[in-house]
């Protein structure tokens, strides 16, 4: 019997300020987002260690979990979130009034209605690829917890299954809710379930 890797991707709680295109901006998280995240992992606790995003979204929690668990942890660059450029800081209804069309036009065909300054989702998909490339290289045979955002989330699933990375925003990751990955040699990597907010 091949050796098995799971690995769950979990995204951050509700930050403050609410639900904005916050992409690099490093807000914390809200009393709301660290209740959310603290729910999703209270049933069980199944993780030989975490990886996590460096903002403090993701870091804060990341840091408390591991502690309570007594598992090893480290940051990685990689898994920041998709750098939106000019959009950062903005919610959906102040993007809307600029043009009520932006967004549509956006999640339709992401790849070419980029934000003026954004990361080029093909670089980003890139950077995310390498870091659970590493990930599943350090840590095979574990059960692995990545903390990370929406964005970053998305692009594992759709590289996985080997989807066009214009789709990837047709995955809806909800606040706090848990993905997760089996890796094992007999079978093309796997994904168990999408998007569950608890076990």
């Amino acid at each position: 019997m091949s050796e098995k890797t799971i690995i769950d991707l979990m995204r951050h709680g509700e930050p403050v300020g609410g639900r904005r295109y916050r992409g690099q901006i490093d807000d914390p998280l809200s009393e709301k987002g660290w209740n959310e995240m603290r729910h999703s992992t209270s049933k069980e606790s199944p993780w030989d260690v975490a990886i996590s995003s460096p903002l403090k979204r993701c870091s804060e929690f990341a840091v408390e979990l591991s502690n309570q668990l007594k598992i090893g942890l480290t940051f990685d660059e990689r898994l920041k979130e998709v750098g939106f450029g000019d959009w950062e800081g903005h919610s959906g209804d102040e993007l809307r009034a600029r043009d009520p069309n932006l967004l549509s036009r956006f999640y339709h065909d992401p790849i070419n209605n980029r934000p003026a300054g954004a990361e080029s989702l093909d670089s980003f998909s890139i950077r995310v690829q390498q870091s659970v490339n590493q990930v599943i290289s350090e840590h095979a045979g574990k059960h692995i917890l990545i903390l990370t955002h929406a964005g970053v989330i998305r692009t594992i699933l759709t590289q996985l299954l080997n989807a066009p990375l214009a789709s990837m925003y047709r995955l809806s990751i909800g606040t706090a809710s848990i993905s997760r990955i089996q890796i094992d040699e007999e079978r093309p990597p796997t994904i168990l379930f999408v998007g569950k907010t608890a076990y």
